[in-house]
């Protein structure tokens, strides 16, 4: 079953649903209620029992004579909110990349523990540091906003990213930035630790 069909069993459930509370809280029988809604009494069994989907035209004439909307007959749209994350420039949390003094300081976009998914945007400059060796498990990734920056990884080599590049590599292998040219940079980190 494909997902637009599955969502399309769901709404036919739920709306009828809707129409058999309505038509019990009223009193009415089925036989009344289709007779005068000018549908049949099948097709409103069937309908009640979410295996019909009415057309647009069916729900407003059952909707008048059960004295209600439209709407009412229609289940609420889910409540998206709370699946969506927003972080404005400059905010995010805070997290040194060491414990040094003059530590680069990320700022955890996305710190997700359902998903092990973990975006940290940096912003380094020449005077901080930012050459310790990492490593982790999962898989890391870079992507470079602007200026330029080495990124080692031990054992297989450096790359050189300039502003758009982006480079992905196993998180577990050992590996460290470099400001090149003494340049500033700006960096998104993204590491998923749910494995390569």
């Amino acid at each position: 079953m494909t997902e637009s069909a599955g969502d399309e069993f769901a709404l036919a459930a739920a709306i009828g649903a809707a129409v058999r509370a309505r038509r019990e809280a009223s009193g009415m029988s089925m036989r009344s209620l289709a007779a005068t809604a000018g549908i049949s009494q099948p097709f409103l069994s069937h309908l009640e029992r979410g295996k019909s989907m009415p057309s647009m035209v069916t729900i407003y004439r059952i909707a008048e004579v059960l004295g209600v909307t439209p709407g009412d007959l229609m289940p609420s749209p889910p409540n998206l909110s709370n699946r969506i994350g927003i972080v404005r420039a400059g905010n995010g949390r805070p997290i040194p990349v060491s414990t040094a003094p003059d530590a680069a300081i990320g700022h955890a976009l996305l710190l997700d523990s359902e998903t092990s998914l973990e975006v940290t945007e940096y912003k380094l400059e020449p005077d901080i540091r930012i050459s310790e060796w990492f490593r982790s498990a999962g898989l890391a990734a870079v992507y470079l906003i602007s200026g330029v920056l080495e990124v080692e990884v031990e054992g297989a080599g450096s790359w050189k990213l300039n502003a758009g590049d982006f480079i992905r590599h196993d998180a577990n292998l050992r590996h460290r930035w470099l400001l090149v040219d003494n340049q500033p940079a700006h960096a998104l980190l993204i590491l998923n630790h749910t494995g390569v």
